[in-house]
Parts: C-alpha cells; sequence; structure tokens
C-alpha cells in the first residue's frame, strides 16, 4: 500500500451504474491504494458527494475533466459548493473508449434515440450527425445509466463503455466512435478533510478562490501570487457562485503540494487578498507527468525559503542585514 497517499476505510461511492467509465476508475484507485474496498453505485456527482459528506462512504470517485470536453461543472460546482468540506486525495487518468449499444436484433436504421452522458454525446457527435443524423440524443446522468436504460427499453441505443454491452446484455452496433481518438478522462477521489500525506515531489494542489470584489486586475493579482513564486498552474477556470449574476469563483490546479514552502506562501498570500480560499487537497499527479520536479526556479525552492526567513529574522533581532 502506497505511503504516499491516503486510504480510506469503508466503502468508495462512485457515478454509477456498475459498467460506466467512474466504476473502471474507482476499481483502479481501490486496487492502486491497496484498499481493497467495496464500491457503491451513485446516480450522480452530486448524489456521490453527498454520500460522502453524510458519511455513508468514506470517499467518493467522480470524474472532474476530461481532454476533449474540459472540466466536468458538476464535479466543479459540488467541491465549491456551502457544506462540509472535502479534499481530493488521490488522482487516476483513464482512456475513453465509446461504442454505440442497442439491444440484440436493433440496427443503424432501427435507432431513433440514443441515450448518454453529455459530455460522451459532445465527444462522438461527429459519428451521431454522419450515421445517425435523424437520432435524437436524450442526455442521461452517465453512460453506463444510458446502457442500462437501453436495456430496460426506455432507449434504442446508448454511447457508453464497451465493457457495458456484456454487463446489460446490449450488442455493439459500432466500436470506438469517438471523433477524438486518444481521449482521456480524469477522475479524483473525495474523502473528508484530512492532512495531506507527505509531497511526494511530483504533486499538485486543487482549490477554489473567492474574489472580495470584482474590480480591474482582480484576475491578475491572483495569478501574480502564483507567479511570483513559481508556482505554475495546469487548470484555471471561472464559475458562478450562484449567490447573484456576474459574481464568480476560480477554480485551480497548481503543480506542487501544499508543504512546499512556494505553494503554502502563495495560499497565504491569496487568503489575504481573496474574500475566501478553499483548499481541496494535495495529492500525488495520476498523468505520469513530471511538472516540475526537481526544476523550481531559482529562488522558490524550500531551502531558499528558509533563508529568506533566517535573514530577516536576523534583521528584526539585530539590525544586521
Amino acid at each position: 500500500m502506497p505511503s504516499d497517499t491516503a486510504v480510506h476505510s469503508g466503502p468508495y461511492g462512485f457515478l454509477g451504474p456498475e459498467g460506466s467509465f467512474a466504476h473502471a476508475a474507482a476499481q483502479t484507485l481501490s486496487v492502486a491504494l491497496g484498499a481493497g474496498v467495496e464500491l457503491v453505485a451513485h446516480a450522480s456527482v452530486a448524489e456521490a458527494v453527498d454520500a460522502v459528506r453524510a458519511g455513508t462512504v468514506a470517499a467518493a470517485v467522480v470524474p472532474l475533466e476530461s481532454s476533449v470536453e474540459g472540466s466536468v461543472p458538476a464535479t466543479l460546482d459540488e467541491l465549491a459548493a456551502a457544506g462540509a468540506p472535502l479534499v481530493i486525495t488521490a488522482e487516476t487518468y483513464l482512456p475513453v473508449v465509446f461504442d454505440l449499444l442497442a439491444r440484440p436484433g436493433a440496427t443503424l436504421a432501427t435507432v431513433g434515440t440514443v441515450a448518454t452522458h453529455p459530455h460522451a454525446a459532445a465527444q462522438v457527435r461527429r459519428y451521431l450527425l454522419t450515421r445517425l443524423p435523424a437520432a435524437r440524443v436524450i442526455p442521461v446522468g452517465s453512460t453506463s445509466g444510458g446502457a442500462q436504460a437501453v436495456a430496460d427499453g426506455q432507449y434504442d441505443a446508448a454511447v457508453a463503455p464497451p465493457g457495458a454491452g456484456p454487463r446489460y446484455g446490449l450488442d455493439c452496433l459500432a466500436h470506438d466512435i469517438a471523433d477524438h481518438p486518444g481521449a482521456v478522462t480524469r477522475f479524483v477521489l473525495l474523502g473528508p478533510p484530512a492532512p495531506p500525506p507527505p509531497p511526494t515531489g511530483n504533486d499538485r494542489t486543487t482549490l477554489v478562490t473567492y474574489l472580495k470584489d470584482n474590480h480591474a486586475g482582480a484576475l491578475l493579482e491572483i495569478l501574480t501570487e502564483f507567479a511570483t513564486r513559481g508556482v505554475n498552474l495546469t487548470r484555471i477556470e471561472s464559475r458562478p457562485t450562484k449567490a447573484e449574476l456576474g459574481q464568480y469563483c476560480f477554480s485551480i490546479d497548481c503543480e506542487g503540494h501544499l508543504c512546499d514552502a512556494r505553494v503554502g506562501d502563495a495560499l497565504t498570500a491569496l487568503r489575504r487578498i481573496c474574500a475566501d480560499v478553499r483548499y481541496l487537497g494535495s495529492y500525488p499527479r495520476g498523468d505520469g507527468l513530471a511538472g516540475q520536479a526537481g526544476q523550481v526556479q531559482s529562488g522558490r525552492a524550500d531551502a531558499d525559503f528558509a533563508e529568506a526567513a533566517r535573514w530577516l529574522d536576523r534583521i528584526r533581532r539585530t539590525g544586521i542585514g
């Protein structure tokens, strides 16, 4: 069992039903973390997150972003919403392959409705327009949920993971229909707040910042706090706070760990200038990229911060710089 990643005891929730990409991601994380836990399906991201907050599951695996469609709004909004705080403790990247599934005996000519998750529909848009131009696409909570609905007779076909076909007794009308081969989706494991695992040298930190007021240069002020400390951002996007029109918060991923001096210093600076900063975890990167590990800019390493603090303390004590 890895010592540098938090492991939650008890069941893991996931965006279900079984056969979904989130189910595969939950299985991957459970094996990788050595948890060997029960996996519990939920009908939506909100339900999976609520289960963690209620304590009915120890953690939940949900999609955060896709290489094709970008971030998943439902997950970002749950992380930024009011309620018991949660943190990301692990992540994994899953290759995404979509099949067109239908009940036995169906053909492309008999498909009038196609059920799938909106992110999946966007990733097979060209195929559907070309091969099924008259079909109506029905958005559902998950891709495997669409497959289950087809098996139940609600829709004619589903865009879903290949594994959902055998699981729900469906035939594959077309395999690997994505418009962008090689697509991946990033899944994260959410759990209750806990001290972060020790830095690995290749970590990511996630947070949400809220502006004190909307003024010229407000976003630049946030970005400057990272830039002056040599902290690279891997994702930043705005989301409405849902309080009133025109109010936004910023969901941010940055390279580094909360215990890295440059990252911790940036977060304390943000705390001073923002209305609120919601820390959402520091955890090992799962994308296989080295980031800035071993490449910290001159003057931004922990030793540099420690030396500067000693210098300032000496001046305060002795007046000698």
